[in-house]
């Protein structure tokens, strides 16, 4: 019997999957716990809508963060970090420190998460590694300076 699983069981699949199960399975054990459902013409449309609702929503945050990595990408961002005699930071830049100077210059929400780089104790120019989405990334220059 097919049937669509309502809530995730070990031995059958999760949930929202068209599987097929014994009968005496789905009316004795799944039905009455409400773990499963025939799988009729109104549940095949849902998994399918569903199904194509997700295909959607991927393709938006892939073009959006498409978007954000073609405007980061090779770009500078200034971060001011205060140093003693030497040149040497108090303390570092971090990831946030970095985060908040993209949105603040670029507009750009970046997690600091996502972002990947060496530790930055001195001025310079170092690269910076965004990680916006699932294959798509954009390095980026932070100069840290007074």
């Amino acid at each position: 019997m097919k049937i669509v699983l309502l809530e995730d069981v070990k031995s059958l699949g999760k949930r929202g999957e068209l599987v097929n199960a014994a009968d005496g399975y789905a009316k004795n054990f799944l039905f009455p716990r409400k773990l499963a459902k025939p799988a009729d013409a109104a549940a095949l449309n849902e998994i399918k809508n569903r199904e194509a609702s997700q295909r959607h929503r991927i393709a938006v945050e892939t073009a959006e963060a498409q978007k954000n990595a073609e405007a980061l990408e090779g770009r500078t961002v200034r971060v001011s970090a205060r140093s003693g005699q030497n040149g040497k930071l108090f303390g570092s830049v971090t990831t946030k420190d970095i985060s908040e100077a993209v949105k603040a210059s670029l507009g750009l929400d970046i997690d600091k998460k996502n972002l990947s780089c060496d530790d930055i104790r001195s001025y310079g120019t170092f690269e910076v590694t965004a990680k916006l989405y699932t294959g798509i990334s954009a390095s980026f220059y932070v100069l840290v300076g007074e």
